[in-house]
C-alpha cells in the first residue's frame, strides 16, 4: 500500500512478483530469464500507461469538440431561425405593397427591401456557423480516430504484459517470444496513433 493508503494492483501484478521472488530457486539461467521478463514487463507498463493517457485525452478532446460542433449548430438553427422570420416579415411587406393605397405602397416597398438585405446579412452569418459545424464535426472524428488507435495499442500492450505474466509462471520461451510480438504490435500501434494514422 502507497503512503496515502491508497494502491491499486493489476490482474497480473501478484504473480509477477511471485515469479521474481522465487526465480532464484530454479538456477542460474532462470534469473537471467526472470530478470529479462521483469524489465520487460516494467517498460511494457510504462508504455500502457502513457498509450492508455492518450487514449483518455484524445477522447476527451473528441467530446469537447464535439460539445463544440453542437453549440455552432444551436447558434445556427438560431440564425436560420432569425432568417425565417425576416422571411415572413417581407412577404408579408411585400404583400402589403399589393394591398395598401398608392400613398402608402413606397414605404412598404422600401421596408421590403430592407428585409431583404437583413436576410442576406443573416443567411451568410449561418453558412458560415454551418461550416464551423463541419470542421468541429472532423476534428472530433479525427480525435477519435486516434482515441481508437491508442486504445488498441493499450490493449496490446495489456496483453503482452499478461503473456510475460503467463512466461514467467510457466518458464515457457514461447510465451516470451509471444509477448514481444504482442508488444510489437502495440508498439506499432501507438506509433501510428502519434503520427495521427
Amino acid at each position: 500500500m502507497s503512503e496515502d493508503g491508497f494502491h491499486v494492483h493489476g490482474p497480473h501484478d501478484h504473480a509477477v512478483e511471485h515469479a521474481v521472488e522465487h526465480a532464484g530457486e530454479h538456477g542460474g539461467h532462470e534469473d537471467g530469464f526472470s530478470g529479462q521478463i521483469a524489465v520487460m514487463t516494467a517498460i511494457l507498463a510504462t508504455l500502457g500507461a502513457m498509450f492508455s493517457y492518450m487514449g483518455g485525452a484524445t477522447q476527451a478532446d473528441a467530446g469537447l469538440y464535439k460539445n463544440n460542433a453542437a453549440i455552432k449548430k444551436t447558434e445556427a438553427a438560431d440564425q436560420w431561425n432569425y432568417y425565417q422570420s425576416k422571411s415572413t416579415k417581407q412577404a408579408l411587406t411585400e404583400l402589403a405593397v399589393v394591398l395598401a393605397p398608392e400613398d402608402r405602397r413606397a414605404g412598404f416597398a422600401k421596408e421590403a427591401e430592407r428585409y431583404k438585405g437583413e436576410k442576406a446579412e443573416i443567411k451568410a452569418g449561418a453558412d458560415k456557423l454551418e461550416a464551423e459545424v463541419k470542421e468541429w464535426d472532423a476534428r472530433s472524428e479525427e480525435k477519435m480516430h486516434l482515441h481508437h488507435r491508442w486504445a488498441q495499442a493499450t490493449t496490446a500492450i495489456q496483453i503482452s504484459i499478461a503473456l510475460a505474466a503467463m512466461a514467467l509462471l510457466t518458464r515457457r520461451r514461447w510465451l516470451e517470444w509471444g509477448m514481444f510480438g504482442v508488444a510489437g504490435i502495440g508498439l506499432v500501434l501507438g506509433v501510428a496513433a502519434l503520427l495521427g494514422r
